[in-house]
This record gives C-alpha cells, structure tokens and sequence, in this order.
C-alpha cells in the first residue's frame, strides 16, 4: 500500500472518528510537530500547549480537509498558525537589539568587514552553506519578530502577502524584517563556523547568540 493509500485511509478514519487515527497522528507527527512549534515559542511549556489546541483545531477541522495538500503539511501550518496566535496573546516584552549583528559601515560607505551576500534565504543555507543544526541554532538567537519572519517565509515558504496578514504588519513590513534577519542570520553564522583559534572581535563576542 503506497503512502498516499495509507493518507487517504488515515485521514477517512479521521473523520469516522476513530480513535486509533487520531493515535497514530500523533505517533507520526507529534516530534516533528512540536519541533515546528518550539521553533516559533522557544520555550518547552509553551510549545506542548501549542500543539495541543494545534491537534484539538486539527480534529475539529478535519472535516473541512480535502485532500490538496499532504496531511503532515496540513497539520504544520495549523501549528504554525496557533504559535502565532500564542505570541499575539503573550504580553509583549523588550525585544534584544538587532543592531549589533548588522552590517556596519566605514565613512566611506564601505563594509567594516569583507564578507558574501548576507540576504540568502535559510532554507538555501540550510542546504548548501552549513549544516541545519548550525543555521536553526542562530536562528533561534534572532530577536522573536525578526525570527518568525524569516521562518514564515523563508522556511515555510509563505508569501509576504501572507505573512503580512498573519503578523498583521504591512508587507513593507515583512520585507524590512526579512532582509534584515538575513542579515544578522549571516553574521550569526560567520560566528558560529569561525576557524579555531581566530581572534573574536568584542563586538563579536558581546553580539554572539549561537
């Protein structure tokens, strides 16, 4: 039986009801799920809460799933969406500067520092630059506005349009906070891989997150 078989029979039983479906949904999916989760809330507690208004939305709905895009995929973006929710509800505290980890500049106009294009996407670096480990570790250092930008659109791969009304900012907005999470998602990493032994600047050291 071939896995869109298995899907279909899984997600029928779902909305039979069933509650061997609903168990193996959460064997299947449950680690990666709350992996998704953690990412966006950053605290254990906070990530088992999403996730389990994340599954009751989930059973809720399933009805309502037709099927055009895969159920795992399905199921990540209802926990995206309650991550969000759960930062909106959450009182909002001082965010950690991101200036320290932005390009600075000589009066020249010129880069303090020679370094590459620093507006690749995370998911491109994820895959050809270092390994996923080391870029979701820096991640994690970005400031939470910045940071669940940059993992809406760059590893969900959501349009700005969308992100925009998710974050209920402007699309100007996302495009800002994208470009400049890169940018200090560059810097963070450059830090994390820097050859043992070579000297780290105070700037540096005071601004590391990784």
């Amino acid at each position: 039986m071939n896995d869109v078989i298995e899907e279909t029979s899984l997600v029928a039983a779902l909305k039979r009801g069933d509650e061997w479906a609903f168990e193996t949904v959460i064997r299947l999916y449950g680690g990666r799920l709350l992996a998704v989760a953690r990412r966006y809330v950053r605290n254990d507690d906070d990530a088992h809460d999403v996730l389990q208004a994340a599954y009751l939305s989930a059973f809720k709905a399933i009805a309502q799933f037709e099927g055009s895009a895969r159920l795992c995929t399905w199921l990540h973006r209802i926990v995206v969406n309650t991550a969000l929710m759960k930062l909106r509800s959450r009182r909002r505290r001082p965010e950690d500067s991101i200036e320290d980890l932005l390009p600075s500049f000589l009066d020249d106009g010129h880069h303090v520092e020679q370094f590459a294009a620093c507006t690749t996407p995370a998911d491109v670096l994820m895959e050809q630059q270092q390994t996923r480990a080391t870029v979701r570790q820096c991640i994690d250092g970005l400031p939470e506005s910045y940071r669940t930008v940059l993992m809406l659109r760059d590893i969900d791969e959501r349009s700005t349009e969308e992100v925009a009304e998710l974050l209920m900012i402007t699309p100007g907005a996302v495009k800002l906070r994208l470009h400049r999470a890169r940018q200090a998602l560059s810097t963070l990493l450059r830090q994390a891989t820097r050859p043992l032994g070579q000297p780290v600047t105070l700037r540096e050291a005071a601004a590391s997150k990784c």
